[in-house]
């Protein structure tokens, strides 16, 4: 079989029970089913909700803001009032009523641009949440493919263990007979029954494992799921470009450095807005309003009703507040330095990471190169020794010894395939490619 460092696709058969088919649980399938229920992910896309209420109109004083008010006072008093003449009169239970209805309307015309610089901010803070929102997909997408592929790896590691399950069982059938005919020992006999025993117990902790991992598996899918179901373990290996290439499209795709590019972004944002405080604001009032009274008869009036249209302008200067304002810009300052120290931090790291994970990617396709021949050797190795042991050419056990080689080979290279994946989506998502592409 020949090896393809660029893309390889590996086909193994899907294990079938006597008379009926296991379901199949596909990676497309394990993928919908994530994106709906993942709880990780529900959570995100309700922040990403909020993000975007937050980055509304209706939150960023641009509109104006109206009101309506009323009300009604009783008021029930004995008065007695005394004229210029000396004449008096008195009244026991005056009663006053007065009546009162308006609508407000206030609009800020200017805030020394503050407004708009909040409201360009809530835009990026909104993009930032959808950053942080695709950065818990990449991390559960990372979770589904590592669990899933780590199933597929104990399948196959299974089905390997039970076919050396079932040679040691034929090896055993084979060592009764002989020792039934005298043609063996007791000792070859007892061996081939540790044998048996211990490709036994091989057999039922991988069984273990797969079962734990499936469970795994549905903690990531968000749903309780039957353990008696089988994976793809087909791998598509994709085309890579070479380190250059990955490390222009980190810098550029990255979903950690976009995100510090948007801090850098939401806190130069914070600078104008602490500035906005040195510029004067101007507001408009206005309203309409109506007024009724019902006086007694000690007052001059015996009642009376108004309304009318109020309108006014209010210009506010906080010509020095203390300081306040440019301790402020200078925090903001700081703080928009600290991010910029941050985002060149991550780009290192991200370089190092990429050039790490990149070395290790290259080493361990070779490796898969090279448990390819191997299992082709270990396979050739133990068909000869078979066939020398049926003839009674070679002891159980080199024949034994023949066995595990060729599984631990089958093994090695079942573990490097897997191995070799997950390797490749960690560099799909330090390259920001992990969403668009197809497993």
């Amino acid at each position: 079989m020949k090896f393809n460092r660029s893309y390889i696709l590996v086909l193994i058969s899907t294990a079938t029970l006597q008379g009926f088919s296991q379901e199949i649980l596909t990676k497309e399938d394990a993928l919908k089913i994530t994106l709906e229920n993942n709880f990780g992910i529900q959570i995100a896309n309700n922040n990403l909700e909020v993000a975007k209420n937050n980055s509304s109109i209706y939150n960023t004083r641009y509109l104006p803001t109206a009101s309506l008010s009323s009300g009604a006072n009783y008021r029930r008093d004995n008065q007695t009032i005394t004229r210029q003449d000396g004449s008096a009169t008195s009244i026991d239970g005056a009663i006053t009523n007065s009546y009162n209805a308006s609508v407000n309307l206030n609009y800020i015309l200017f805030d020394g641009l503050g407004r708009k610089y909040n409201y360009q901010q809530l835009k990026e803070t909104y993009n930032l949440s959808a950053l942080q929102a695709k950065e818990t997909i990449e991390n559960t997408y990372l979770q589904l493919f590592t669990t899933y592929f780590q199933i597929a790896r104990f399948s196959e590691n299974k089905r390997n263990l039970e076919e050396a399950l079932q040679i040691s069982k034929t090896r055993l059938q084979r060592a009764n007979y002989q020792y039934e005919y005298g043609q063996t020992t007791q000792l070859a006999l007892l061996n081939a029954k540790v044998d048996v025993n211990n490709d036994s117990i091989a057999l039922m902790n991988a069984k273990q494992l797969l079962s734990t991992a499936k469970r795994g598996l549905n903690l990531v899918l968000g749903i309780e799921k039957d353990l008696d179901y089988e994976v793809e373990t087909q791998i598509n290996f994709n085309s890579l470009l070479n380190f250059e290439d990955l490390q222009q499209k980190a810098f550029a795709q990255n979903t950690t450095l976009q995100q510090n590019q948007k801090n850098i972004a939401i806190s130069d944002f914070n600078i104008k807005i602490s500035k906005a405080n040195y510029f004067p604001s101007l507001g408009l009032n206005t309203s309409y309003g109506w007024n009724k009274s019902e006086n007694p008869a000690t007052s001059f009036l015996a009642g009376a009703t108004s309304n009318g249209l109020n309108a006014g302008l209010n210009l506010s200067w906080n010509l020095f507040d203390g300081g306040a304002t440019k301790t402020r810009v200078s925090n903001a300052k700081i703080a928009m330095e600290n991010q910029q120290i941050a985002l060149e931090q991550q780009k290192l790291n991200v370089r190092n990471t990429l050039k790490n994970t990149w070395e290790n990617y290259q080493n361990q396709l070779f490796i898969l190169q090279a448990q390819e021949a191997n299992v082709g050797t270990t396979k050739n190795n133990f068909e000869r020794t078979r066939a020398q042991y049926q003839l009674g050419q070679v002891t159980s056990i080199e024949f034994r010894q023949a066995q595990i080689n060729f599984i631990n080979s089958k093994t090695a290279y079942n573990n490097a395939k897997f191995d070799a994946k997950l390797i490749e989506i960690q560099l799909l998502q330090l390259s920001g490619d992990l969403l668009n592409v197809k497993f």
